[in-house]
């Protein structure tokens, strides 16, 4: 059951209307996910869509590769409208079913290229550890695109850490009739 009451939209404050219109005329379109919930504090609602926005649709990471790193994120927190959301976005960026299925259960994926490696074994090692090793990050910075892609892979993980924590604090339910994607 959700925490929260569903917005009226017709009754925002100025504030919350001015970032709930940059979002709806955004590349996303619409209120889903932990956006009604973060207009309760219109600022860090601007912040964060401006920060999630570079980091869905403007980073150096190659979208598949991306969306492996969120799916991976929501996986480890357990957050299942994040992980229903963007399991279909990764697959229509390019990642294999087969490689999504896997990280819905747990298992390690197969792997078609260095890059879909080293951002699993990025993710999943800093998950586990709250670390990288050297060679963990090394290998990152020869296949990601060096710095920029490795400091995009963090910035991909920590917003979707966000988005996570909100959608799992906040109880966002999946669509009415959806099974949840993750046990």
């Amino acid at each position: 059951m959700p925490r929260l009451a569903p917005l009226d939209l017709a009754n925002l404050t100025p504030e919350q209307k001015e970032v709930a219109d940059a979002i709806m005329s955004g590349p996303r379109g619409g209120l889903r996910g932990p956006f009604e919930a973060w207009l309760r504090s219109p600022v860090l609602a601007d912040r964060a869509q401006k920060l999630g926005e570079f980091c869905r649709f403007h980073s150096s990471l190659p979208k598949h590769l991306s969306e492996f790193a969120i799916i991976l994120t929501g996986k480890h927190w357990k957050a299942q409208f994040e992980f229903y959301a963007h399991a279909r976005l990764a697959v229509e960026a390019g990642l294999p079913r087969e490689t999504v299925e896997a990280v819905r259960t747990g298992a390690t994926p197969a792997f078609r290229d260095d890059a879909e490696r080293a951002v699993y074994t990025f993710v999943t090692e800093y998950f586990a550890t709250n670390r990288v090793s050297d060679a963990t990050y090394r290998q990152a910075l020869a296949v990601l695109g060096g710095e920029r892609g490795v400091t995009d892979l963090i910035g991909v993980v920590g917003y979707y850490g966000l988005v996570s924590m909100t959608l799992n604090v906040f109880d966002v339910g999946l669509p009415e009739g959806e099974p949840l994607p993750l046990a």
